[in-house]
């Protein structure tokens, strides 16, 4: 290992997208549209764009933190053809009635395996382009942090060998 920061981090604020649909059973949906560097100069989230067709909200304050026990699941986000940000979120169930469903981001991770324990416990997780930068950063610590772990040939019990070799080519 070297003289690196072991546990990068990254301020970062969520971008959520309430986009118009056609259906007859609902208006609208959510979806996180992408994730920007945090000044950490917001504290409330702010509109950026409100129109019929496309609602844009900024959520800042989210830290990004690498963690030696997500190796895996960070090597296999870096690994993959489109490596992501995992976004966690959940309608906000305590706001007026004229904002019934409102999307609320909660937790992120760049670890594959977190984020598959989210949905494991039936949470909705969505994924957003990693930036190149982010990319750059945990691509670097994958590689000195992190060590896959190396195929090891099975080694046979002895009561599987046999004086007549009948477990040694197949059924006699």
């Amino acid at each position: 290992m070297n003289n690196r920061v072991q546990h990068p981090s990254f301020a970062v604020s969520v971008v959520m997208d309430r986009i118009a649909i056609d259906n007859r059973w609902a208006s609208h949906k959510w979806q996180p549209a992408g994730i920007l560097p945090d000044d950490g100069k917001r504290e409330e989230q702010q509109v950026l764009s409100d129109r019929p067709e496309l609602t844009q909200i900024l959520f800042p304050g989210f830290a990004l933190q690498i963690f030696a026990d997500e190796g895996e699941g960070y090597y296999l986000n870096v690994t993959s053809p489109e490596p992501s940000v995992f976004v966690l979120w959940r309608i906000k169930d305590d706001t007026p009635v004229e904002a019934l469903d409102y999307a609320v981001p909660y937790a992120l991770t760049l670890s594959y395996n977190e984020a598959a324990r989210w949905m494991d416990a039936q949470e909705k997780v969505d994924t957003v382009q990693m930036p190149s930068e982010m990319l750059a950063v945990l691509a670097e610590w994958v590689r000195d942090n992190y060590q896959p772990p190396q195929n090891k040939q099975r080694i046979r019990p002895k009561s599987f060998d046999s004086k007549e070799g009948r477990y040694k080519g197949g059924m006699s």
